[in-house]
């Protein structure tokens, strides 16, 4: 049997490719993955993701990024792939597993879905880093010593590894320059998803990430809810703020009875067609 179904979906401008594997396994190689991202040649993505079937969940969620990596997660892509389910099965939750965990969707209004992404991880050997450190502020900087450009980040992993800092730049270079350096930097022995965010009140912060494997992204799900939770823990906001990414916005709701972090967002359909392989 030749060709495989795809849906293209993006949550707040992150995009996927979403395969059905549920049924017929999907085992891309690594260079099939970096030739589908591309997007002049092949079909363009941020990451690719396969729903394959689950003996605990509806579905598991299989992530690859657009360097052909496999990573733990992905939020915007929870939401994409909940609603699918969801439409598929007639329901308004649904649990998902990825290889961060479980996960539960749910319907939050037309085209918008609420994740509980689980509590954030917070001691340094579950981000994880390569030495013991305070993760509300870890010990690295960009720039001089005497007068860092970046410095003090927080660290937080959402299943999977983030590093956020407290900053007003978020120009392009600067995101790029930045984030490219600190993604494979010695202290993170798996990499670390960069986030840029700068305060605009108690709640709202606006976001920009630079993904693992993946680059400058429009929107990271993981990233904002880790960005809550860092801003939250240095006091710089309460436990709930809406996150400005360059596609739209995120609601992320740090509950306090559960500990668990809650992203609500939209989903949206650009189309279908067909893989080769």
């Amino acid at each position: 049997m030749s060709g495989r179904p795809f849906v293209k979906m993006n949550g707040c401008g992150n995009d996927f490719v979403v395969v059905d594997a549920l049924a017929r396994p999907f085992t891309p190689a690594v260079d099939q993955v970096r030739a589908l991202s591309d997007r002049k040649t092949g079909q363009g993505f941020d990451q690719l993701i396969a729903i394959e079937p689950s003996g605990t969940g509806d579905a598991f969620m299989r992530v690859w990024n657009a360097d052909g990596g496999s990573v733990q997660t992905c939020g915007n892509a929870l939401r994409c792939v909940g609603w699918m389910l969801m439409e598929a099965n007639g329901t308004d939750s649904v649990t998902i597993d990825t290889l961060g965990g479980p996960t539960v969707a749910r319907r939050a209004g037309p085209d918008r879905i609420t994740v509980d992404m689980g509590p954030p991880r917070l001691d340094w050997t579950e981000i994880p880093l390569a030495e013991e450190m305070d993760t509300r502020g870890i010990e690295l900087q960009i720039g001089p010593i005497d007068d860092p450009v970046l410095h003090t980040p927080g660290a937080v992993s959402m299943g999977n590894p983030h590093v956020v800092f407290f900053t007003d730049r978020l120009d392009d270079a600067f995101v790029t320059g930045s984030g490219s350096l600190i993604e494979h930097h010695p202290l993170f022995p798996e990499g670390v998803n960069v986030g840029f965010a700068r305060v605009l009140a108690p709640d709202s912060i606006r976001l920009r990430v630079w993904e693992r494997g993946a680059g400058l992204t429009r929107a990271c799900g993981t990233g904002a809810c880790a960005a809550l939770v860092a801003c939250a823990r240095r006091g710089l906001t309460g436990r709930r703020a809406t996150i400005i990414v360059d596609g739209g916005e995120l609601d992320i709701e740090w509950d306090e009875a559960t500990g668990h972090v809650f992203m609500t967002g939209p989903v949206e359909v650009e189309r279908t067609g067909t893989l080769p392989f």
